[in-house]
């Protein structure tokens, strides 16, 4: 198995319809999973469901990343990228009505899986076309740009809960709407977006994991790191005496940092390498983890939790950029599928075992997890570099 390194154009005419189209898929998609689950949630909580099993049912949908990471190049390659993203969007909504009409944890347990198993390949498959379609030069600026956009339609989904509730059908309607407009977004973009890579040496998952191990762990990284603060946070606070719309506005800003700060790093990661970049942005993750707790309660904490976000998701940012200066070809999408089942991994395993810390240690456990975390990547990159 082998990997292409993409050329360097000095000059290349930048697809920017086609560009939009597919960051507009996914999104229009982002939106709808970004909806789904707290406004599930919301509804287990009200039947009186056990922490324990509403965690349970959020852990599906990764999961179903998981599932569904292995077949996505295979399927992909017979059925044609846009065809399987049209499929994709409109199974999502089919599955998004049965749960509006299944009020029950038990059946919302195949059903979150299912939309963790449809939602999965519409982005492997954007991901490989916007690499595939976006000029060397620009890549930073573009894929920090896809970042920041994607995680503002994930905010936008919990938002707009306050405008619809979360009785009744008026907020399943919005996410059934948000994954078929995706399905129609795809259909006006089709003709303007490549084929799926065919070149190359087909590469399994377990092929892209001797290829690129440490880029992976850098995915596991960002996904644990995000799931650990969004899911945990609130506990840490409580520990702390700190009000829960103080704790909800932090979170806030952890998000906003997420969503403003990715085209920043791509820019850094055009000027000094995206590896140094990315090495900066695990350097500052360990750094939050050690100020967390002497600034917790004082004004640092609102720019700390800014650049957090920032710099937590910029690894996953930075992990793409690197996948297309290294890969082209079957190798690209398998790399975008390997990508989907570590972020699905890094989810599901992050908060349990920062939750375990926590039980065992204290609220401390939580910067603890996360330092440690950021620590052993921190390790990985000084050690690939010491043998580059």
């Amino acid at each position: 198995m082998s990997a292409e390194t993409i050329p360097s154009p000095t000059r290349a005419r930048i697809p920017w319809a086609a560009m939009a189209g597919i960051i507009a898929t996914v999104t229009v998609f982002a939106v709808a999973q970004g909806l789904t689950y707290p406004l599930l949630s919301f509804i287990l909580e009200r039947q009186g469901t056990t922490s324990g099993l509403i965690g349970l049912s959020a852990a599906m949908t990764p999961l179903g990343f998981i599932v569904s990471a292995p077949f996505i190049p295979a399927l992909s390659r017979r059925l044609g990228g846009a065809r399987l993203a049209i499929l994709c969007a409109i199974l999502a909504a089919l599955t998004l009505i049965v749960i509006g009409l299944m009020q029950n944890v038990w059946a919302w347990m195949p059903l979150r899986l299912l939309l963790g198993v449809f939602a999965n390949p519409l982005y492997v498959i954007s991901e490989t076309w916007l690499i595939s379609i976006t000029p060397a030069l620009r890549r930073g600026r573009i894929m920090g740009l896809y970042s920041s956009i994607v995680s503002a339609g994930f905010a936008i989904g919990p938002l707009s809960l306050g405008l619809t509730g979360t009785e009744g059908w008026p907020p399943f309607v919005i996410g059934i709407a948000a994954f078929l407009a995706c399905g129609f977004i795809v259909i006006a973009v089709a003709p303007r977006v490549p084929k799926m890579p065919g070149e190359g040496e087909a590469t399994s998952l377990g092929g892209f994991l001797v290829l690129a191990p440490l880029l992976l762990f850098a995915v596991f990284t960002a996904a644990a790191f995000e799931q650990i603060l969004l899911s945990l946070f609130a506990v840490y606070g409580a520990a702390l005496g700190s009000a829960e719309g103080r704790i909800a506005s932090l979170l806030t800003c952890f998000i906003a940092g997420n969503a403003v700060m990715q085209i920043l790093l791509g820019r850094l990661a055009e000027l000094f390498g995206s590896k140094p970049t990315m090495a900066f942005c695990v350097l500052a993750c360990l750094a939050g983890c050690l100020l967390l707790p002497l600034v917790f309660d004082a004004w640092l904490i609102w720019p700390l939790v800014f650049v957090w976000g920032g710099v937590s998701f910029g690894i996953y940012t930075l992990s793409l950029i690197q996948l297309g200066e290294r890969f082209t070809g079957k190798a690209l999408i398998a790399g975008n599928a390997a990508f989907a089942l570590a972020w699905g991994v890094g989810g599901m395993a992050g908060s349990p075992a920062a939750g375990s810390a926590m039980q065992l240690i204290g609220h401390q456990g939580l910067p603890s997890s996360l330092g440690l975390l950021s620590c052993v990547l921190a390790v990985s990159l000084m050690a690939e570099r010491r043998r580059s």
